[in-house]
Protein backbone atom coordinates (compact mmCIF):
# COMPACT_ATOMS: atom_id res chain seq x y z
CA UNK A 1 0.00 0.00 0.00
CA UNK A 2 2.24 3.01 -1.28
CA UNK A 3 1.98 6.03 1.39
CA UNK A 4 0.97 9.26 -0.55
CA UNK A 5 2.82 11.26 1.85
CA UNK A 6 6.45 9.90 0.34
CA UNK A 7 8.24 12.19 -2.42
CA UNK A 8 7.88 11.34 -5.49
CA UNK A 9 9.68 8.23 -7.14
CA UNK A 10 11.44 10.40 -9.57
CA UNK A 11 13.45 12.31 -7.34
CA UNK A 12 14.80 9.14 -5.80
CA UNK A 13 15.17 8.15 -9.75
CA UNK A 14 17.92 11.28 -9.83
CA UNK A 15 19.45 9.95 -6.79
CA UNK A 16 19.51 6.38 -5.86
CA UNK A 17 21.84 7.19 -2.77
CA UNK A 18 18.90 8.73 -0.89
CA UNK A 19 17.59 6.04 -0.12
CA UNK A 20 20.10 4.58 2.15
CA UNK A 21 19.61 4.44 5.72
CA UNK A 22 23.18 4.22 7.03
CA UNK A 23 23.24 0.85 6.71
CA UNK A 24 26.22 -1.18 6.39
CA UNK A 25 29.60 -0.59 8.34
CA UNK A 26 28.41 -3.10 11.60
CA UNK A 27 30.73 -3.55 14.34
CA UNK A 28 33.03 -6.14 14.74
CA UNK A 29 33.17 -7.29 18.41
CA UNK A 30 35.36 -9.73 20.10
CA UNK A 31 34.44 -12.18 22.32
CA UNK A 32 35.51 -11.89 26.22
CA UNK A 33 34.02 -15.25 26.79
CA UNK A 34 32.94 -17.68 24.56
CA UNK A 35 36.17 -17.58 22.24
CA UNK A 36 38.30 -18.17 25.11
CA UNK A 37 36.37 -21.41 26.00
CA UNK A 38 36.49 -23.16 22.92
CA UNK A 39 40.15 -22.12 22.73
CA UNK A 40 40.02 -19.71 20.09
CA UNK A 41 42.37 -16.97 19.93
CA UNK A 42 40.14 -14.70 18.57
CA UNK A 43 36.75 -15.10 18.16
CA UNK A 44 34.60 -11.91 16.75
CA UNK A 45 30.96 -11.45 16.53
CA UNK A 46 29.72 -9.04 13.38
CA UNK A 47 26.63 -7.97 14.75
CA UNK A 48 24.28 -6.93 11.64
CA UNK A 49 21.57 -6.50 13.76
CA UNK A 50 22.74 -2.73 14.20
CA UNK A 51 21.55 -2.29 10.64
CA UNK A 52 18.28 0.20 10.32
CA UNK A 53 15.61 -2.68 10.49
CA UNK A 54 17.46 -4.61 12.55
CA UNK A 55 19.22 -7.24 10.16
CA UNK A 56 21.89 -7.42 7.28
CA UNK A 57 18.84 -7.77 4.89
CA UNK A 58 19.01 -3.90 4.97
CA UNK A 59 22.36 -4.11 2.60
CA UNK A 60 20.07 -6.23 -0.03
CA UNK A 61 17.06 -4.04 0.32
CA UNK A 62 18.50 -0.57 -0.09
CA UNK A 63 20.65 -2.06 -3.30
CA UNK A 64 17.33 -3.91 -4.56
CA UNK A 65 14.85 -1.08 -3.93
CA UNK A 66 17.49 1.55 -5.79
CA UNK A 67 17.43 -0.53 -8.86
CA UNK A 68 13.53 -0.65 -9.18
CA UNK A 69 13.66 3.38 -8.64
CA UNK A 70 15.90 3.53 -11.42
CA UNK A 71 13.59 1.04 -13.59
CA UNK A 72 10.65 3.54 -13.01
CA UNK A 73 8.90 0.60 -10.70
CA UNK A 74 5.94 1.43 -8.59
CA UNK A 75 5.06 -1.86 -7.30
CA UNK A 76 7.68 -4.53 -5.74
CA UNK A 77 6.18 -8.49 -4.92
CA UNK A 78 8.53 -10.38 -2.79
CA UNK A 79 9.06 -13.30 0.19
CA UNK A 80 9.98 -13.41 3.67
CA UNK A 81 10.51 -15.24 6.55
CA UNK A 82 10.50 -12.06 8.16
CA UNK A 83 13.67 -9.84 7.65
CA UNK A 84 13.97 -9.43 4.05
CA UNK A 85 9.96 -8.06 4.45
CA UNK A 86 10.92 -5.89 6.48
CA UNK A 87 13.59 -4.43 4.87
CA UNK A 88 12.11 -4.68 1.55
CA UNK A 89 9.06 -3.05 3.27
CA UNK A 90 10.85 0.11 5.18
CA UNK A 91 12.97 0.75 1.51
CA UNK A 92 9.74 0.84 -0.94
CA UNK A 93 8.57 3.04 1.78
CA UNK A 94 11.13 5.52 1.84
CA UNK A 95 10.74 5.04 -2.31
CA UNK A 96 6.97 5.57 -2.53
CA UNK A 97 6.74 2.31 -4.04
CA UNK A 98 4.05 -0.22 -3.51
CA UNK A 99 5.16 -3.32 -1.38
CA UNK A 100 3.80 -6.35 -1.25
CA UNK A 101 4.93 -9.69 0.56
CA UNK A 102 3.98 -13.33 0.21
CA UNK A 103 4.47 -14.86 3.67
CA UNK A 104 6.43 -18.05 4.88
CA UNK A 105 3.99 -20.37 6.85
CA UNK A 106 5.48 -20.24 10.57
CA UNK A 107 7.13 -16.58 10.53
CA UNK A 108 7.34 -14.99 13.70
CA UNK A 109 4.47 -12.60 14.44
CA UNK A 110 6.45 -9.72 15.84
CA UNK A 111 8.55 -9.81 12.24
CA UNK A 112 5.11 -9.74 10.57
CA UNK A 113 4.45 -6.19 12.89
CA UNK A 114 7.25 -4.45 11.58
CA UNK A 115 6.65 -5.18 8.36
CA UNK A 116 3.14 -4.07 8.65
CA UNK A 117 4.40 -0.91 10.42
CA UNK A 118 6.04 -0.21 6.74
CA UNK A 119 2.96 -0.10 4.96
CA UNK A 120 3.77 -3.46 3.55
CA UNK A 121 0.66 -5.50 2.30
CA UNK A 122 1.36 -9.00 4.14
CA UNK A 123 -0.40 -12.96 3.05
CA UNK A 124 0.76 -15.84 4.27
CA UNK A 125 0.70 -19.17 2.14
CA UNK A 126 0.15 -22.45 3.21
CA UNK A 127 3.17 -24.78 2.79
CA UNK A 128 5.73 -21.51 1.65
CA UNK A 129 9.08 -22.52 2.42
CA UNK A 130 8.47 -25.78 3.98
CA UNK A 131 7.54 -27.46 0.93
CA UNK A 132 9.82 -27.24 -2.21
CA UNK A 133 7.00 -27.27 -4.37
CA UNK A 134 5.04 -24.63 -3.17
CA UNK A 135 8.15 -22.83 -2.97
CA UNK A 136 8.69 -23.28 -6.96
CA UNK A 137 5.36 -22.53 -7.53
CA UNK A 138 4.94 -19.12 -5.24
CA UNK A 139 8.31 -17.83 -6.74
CA UNK A 140 7.25 -18.35 -10.16
CA UNK A 141 3.62 -17.07 -10.02
CA UNK A 142 5.55 -13.70 -8.41
CA UNK A 143 7.60 -13.30 -11.83
CA UNK A 144 4.73 -13.90 -14.06
CA UNK A 145 2.40 -11.58 -11.78
CA UNK A 146 5.37 -8.67 -11.82
CA UNK A 147 5.49 -9.20 -15.66
CA UNK A 148 1.69 -8.26 -15.74
CA UNK A 149 1.43 -6.00 -13.43
CA UNK A 150 4.73 -4.02 -14.65
CA UNK A 151 6.74 -4.29 -11.29
CA UNK A 152 9.75 -6.38 -9.35
CA UNK A 153 10.58 -9.07 -7.87
CA UNK A 154 13.02 -8.89 -4.57
CA UNK A 155 13.66 -11.90 -3.19
CA UNK A 156 16.96 -12.06 -1.26
CA UNK A 157 18.93 -14.75 -3.27
CA UNK A 158 21.70 -14.58 -6.43
CA UNK A 159 19.06 -16.59 -8.50
CA UNK A 160 16.25 -14.02 -8.41
CA UNK A 161 17.32 -10.78 -7.17
CA UNK A 162 21.50 -10.80 -8.43
CA UNK A 163 21.54 -6.60 -8.58
CA UNK A 164 20.37 -6.30 -4.57
CA UNK A 165 22.55 -9.60 -3.27
CA UNK A 166 25.43 -7.20 -4.97
CA UNK A 167 24.82 -5.10 -1.94
CA UNK A 168 25.18 -7.84 0.58
CA UNK A 169 28.91 -8.36 -0.60
CA UNK A 170 29.77 -4.84 1.54
CA UNK A 171 29.96 -7.90 4.66
CA UNK A 172 32.68 -9.27 3.26
CA UNK A 173 34.79 -6.32 2.02
CA UNK A 174 34.50 -4.63 5.46
CA UNK A 175 35.34 -7.93 6.85
CA UNK A 176 38.41 -7.68 4.48
CA UNK A 177 39.25 -4.45 5.69
CA UNK A 178 38.71 -5.11 9.02
CA UNK A 179 41.18 -8.46 9.03
CA UNK A 180 43.39 -6.85 6.51
CA UNK A 181 46.63 -9.11 5.63
CA UNK A 182 45.94 -12.18 7.56
CA UNK A 183 44.30 -15.20 7.37
CA UNK A 184 41.28 -16.03 9.03
CA UNK A 185 37.57 -17.94 8.98
CA UNK A 186 34.30 -17.14 8.58
CA UNK A 187 31.09 -19.10 9.82
CA UNK A 188 27.71 -17.79 7.98
CA UNK A 189 24.31 -18.99 8.59
CA UNK A 190 22.28 -20.32 5.39
CA UNK A 191 18.65 -20.86 4.15
CA UNK A 192 19.00 -20.74 0.62
CA UNK A 193 22.37 -19.59 0.70
CA UNK A 194 22.35 -15.90 -0.63
CA UNK A 195 24.07 -14.46 2.65
CA UNK A 196 27.22 -17.23 2.57
CA UNK A 197 27.33 -16.74 -1.06
CA UNK A 198 27.27 -12.72 -0.79
CA UNK A 199 29.83 -12.61 1.83
CA UNK A 200 32.53 -15.29 0.06
CA UNK A 201 32.17 -13.38 -3.16
CA UNK A 202 32.61 -9.87 -1.34
CA UNK A 203 36.03 -11.51 0.33
CA UNK A 204 37.26 -12.91 -2.59
CA UNK A 205 37.09 -9.05 -4.55
CA UNK A 206 38.33 -7.83 -1.66
CA UNK A 207 41.43 -10.08 -2.09
CA UNK A 208 41.00 -11.40 1.47
CA UNK A 209 42.61 -14.86 2.49
CA UNK A 210 39.37 -16.34 4.12
CA UNK A 211 38.03 -19.77 4.39
CA UNK A 212 33.89 -19.24 4.41
CA UNK A 213 32.06 -22.43 6.44
CA UNK A 214 28.29 -22.80 5.61
CA UNK A 215 26.25 -23.63 8.74
CA UNK A 216 22.46 -24.95 8.26
CA UNK A 217 20.20 -26.36 10.99
CA UNK A 218 19.23 -29.86 10.23
CA UNK A 219 16.17 -29.57 9.72
CA UNK A 220 17.29 -27.46 6.21
CA UNK A 221 20.30 -29.32 5.45
CA UNK A 222 20.25 -28.52 1.60
CA UNK A 223 24.01 -26.73 1.64
CA UNK A 224 26.11 -27.96 4.51
CA UNK A 225 25.56 -31.49 4.17
CA UNK A 226 26.35 -32.14 0.13
CA UNK A 227 29.38 -29.40 1.19
CA UNK A 228 30.48 -31.79 4.02
CA UNK A 229 29.78 -35.17 2.30
CA UNK A 230 32.20 -33.81 -1.00
CA UNK A 231 29.16 -33.42 -3.23
CA UNK A 232 28.41 -30.33 -5.74
CA UNK A 233 24.96 -30.21 -6.05
CA UNK A 234 22.83 -28.83 -3.35
CA UNK A 235 19.29 -30.96 -2.21
CA UNK A 236 16.01 -29.74 -2.20
CA UNK A 237 14.03 -31.35 0.73
CA UNK A 238 10.87 -30.35 3.23
CA UNK A 239 11.73 -27.75 5.58
CA UNK A 240 11.44 -28.65 9.24
CA UNK A 241 13.60 -26.40 10.66
CA UNK A 242 11.93 -23.75 13.69
CA UNK A 243 14.71 -21.73 12.90
CA UNK A 244 12.65 -17.95 11.33
CA UNK A 245 14.57 -17.16 8.40
CA UNK A 246 16.48 -20.09 7.58
CA UNK A 247 13.02 -22.25 6.63
CA UNK A 248 14.46 -22.58 2.53
CA UNK A 249 14.10 -26.05 1.32
CA UNK A 250 14.43 -24.97 -2.29
CA UNK A 251 17.98 -24.97 -3.80
CA UNK A 252 18.35 -21.48 -4.68
CA UNK A 253 21.88 -20.34 -4.50
CA UNK A 254 22.68 -24.01 -2.55
CA UNK A 255 25.18 -25.06 -5.99
CA UNK A 256 27.20 -21.78 -5.81
CA UNK A 257 27.56 -21.78 -2.23
CA UNK A 258 29.16 -25.02 -2.19
CA UNK A 259 32.09 -24.26 -4.99
CA UNK A 260 32.65 -21.07 -3.35
CA UNK A 261 33.29 -22.62 0.69
CA UNK A 262 34.97 -25.15 -0.93
CA UNK A 263 37.19 -23.28 -3.39
CA UNK A 264 38.02 -20.68 0.06
CA UNK A 265 38.60 -24.16 1.97
CA UNK A 266 35.24 -23.56 3.75
CA UNK A 267 33.15 -26.86 4.84
CA UNK A 268 29.79 -27.14 5.94
CA UNK A 269 28.23 -27.81 9.04
CA UNK A 270 24.87 -28.80 10.44
CA UNK A 271 23.86 -28.20 13.78
CA UNK A 272 20.31 -28.82 15.46
CA UNK A 273 17.23 -26.20 16.60
CA UNK A 274 17.79 -27.11 20.69
CA UNK A 275 22.09 -25.93 20.60
CA UNK A 276 20.82 -22.87 18.35
CA UNK A 277 18.29 -21.76 20.67
CA UNK A 278 21.11 -22.73 24.04
CA UNK A 279 23.92 -20.68 21.66
CA UNK A 280 21.52 -17.80 21.67
CA UNK A 281 21.05 -17.68 25.37
CA UNK A 282 24.70 -17.99 25.88
CA UNK A 283 25.60 -15.00 23.39
CA UNK A 284 23.22 -12.74 25.58
CA UNK A 285 23.99 -13.53 29.23
CA UNK A 286 27.89 -14.02 28.52
CA UNK A 287 28.63 -11.79 25.63
CA UNK A 288 25.68 -8.83 25.48
CA UNK A 289 25.21 -9.85 22.14
CA UNK A 290 21.21 -9.87 21.92
CA UNK A 291 20.12 -11.87 18.28
CA UNK A 292 17.70 -13.78 16.92
CA UNK A 293 18.09 -17.65 16.65
CA UNK A 294 19.32 -17.50 13.11
CA UNK A 295 21.85 -14.91 14.48
CA UNK A 296 23.03 -17.81 16.16
CA UNK A 297 23.58 -20.25 13.67
CA UNK A 298 26.98 -19.64 12.79
CA UNK A 299 28.42 -19.93 16.48
CA UNK A 300 26.78 -23.19 17.01
CA UNK A 301 28.28 -23.89 14.24
CA UNK A 302 31.61 -23.07 15.08
CA UNK A 303 31.37 -25.04 18.23
CA UNK A 304 30.81 -27.67 16.25
CA UNK A 305 33.96 -27.10 13.70
CA UNK A 306 36.17 -27.05 16.94
CA UNK A 307 35.05 -30.42 17.99
CA UNK A 308 35.92 -31.59 14.61
CA UNK A 309 39.21 -29.96 14.31
CA UNK A 310 37.62 -28.11 10.97
CA UNK A 311 39.20 -24.76 12.21
CA UNK A 312 42.23 -23.50 12.73
CA UNK A 313 42.12 -21.83 16.39
CA UNK A 314 44.84 -19.56 15.75
CA UNK A 315 43.46 -17.54 13.63
CA UNK A 316 40.92 -14.70 13.93
CA UNK A 317 36.82 -16.25 13.69
CA UNK A 318 34.35 -14.65 12.48
CA UNK A 319 30.96 -15.67 13.13
CA UNK A 320 27.93 -13.74 11.64
CA UNK A 321 25.18 -12.86 14.28
CA UNK A 322 22.43 -11.53 11.31
CA UNK A 323 19.66 -10.48 13.02
CA UNK A 324 18.56 -8.75 16.58
CA UNK A 325 16.58 -10.38 18.83
CA UNK A 326 14.00 -7.72 19.32
CA UNK A 327 12.88 -9.95 15.31
CA UNK A 328 11.23 -12.77 17.24
CA UNK A 329 9.47 -12.61 20.05
CA UNK A 330 8.89 -16.07 20.12
CA UNK A 331 12.64 -16.60 21.06
CA UNK A 332 13.65 -14.42 23.71
CA UNK A 333 10.29 -15.79 25.99
CA UNK A 334 11.92 -19.30 25.54
CA UNK A 335 15.12 -18.42 26.56
CA UNK A 336 13.85 -16.24 29.45
CA UNK A 337 10.65 -18.28 30.58
CA UNK A 338 9.60 -14.70 31.32
CA UNK A 339 6.36 -12.94 29.80
CA UNK A 340 5.86 -10.40 32.22
CA UNK A 341 8.32 -8.43 34.96
CA UNK A 342 6.81 -9.19 38.38
CA UNK A 343 6.05 -5.72 40.63
CA UNK A 344 6.58 -6.05 44.61
CA UNK A 345 5.48 -3.72 46.79
CA UNK A 346 7.88 -1.41 47.41
CA UNK A 347 11.91 -0.96 47.50
CA UNK A 348 12.45 -3.20 50.38
CA UNK A 349 10.73 -5.84 48.69
CA UNK A 350 13.52 -4.99 45.54
CA UNK A 351 16.40 -4.88 48.39
CA UNK A 352 15.73 -8.04 49.41
CA UNK A 353 15.22 -9.89 46.44
CA UNK A 354 18.69 -8.88 44.86
CA UNK A 355 20.20 -9.33 48.74
CA UNK A 356 18.69 -12.42 48.22
CA UNK A 357 20.41 -13.62 45.39
CA UNK A 358 23.54 -12.78 45.72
Amino acid sequence: MTNSSHPPIASAARNPAALSMGEGNTPLIRSRSIGPALGLRELWFKYEGANPTGSYKDRFAVAAVSRLVEQGKRLCLGTSSGNTGAAVAAYCARAGISCHLAIVEGAPEGKLRQMRAYGADLLRIRGFGTSPAVTQEVMQGLAKLAADLNGGVEVSAYALSPHGMAGVESLGHELAAALQDRNFEVFSPAGGGGLTLAVARGLRTAGARAAVHCVQPEGNDTIAGPLRRGETKAIAQDSLTQISGLQVGAVLDGNEVIAACRASGGQGHVVRDVAVWAMQARLAREEGVFCEPAGAVALTGLVEAVRNEDVDTHAPVVCLVTGSGFKDERSVLRMTGVDETPTVGGWMDFVAKVTNSE
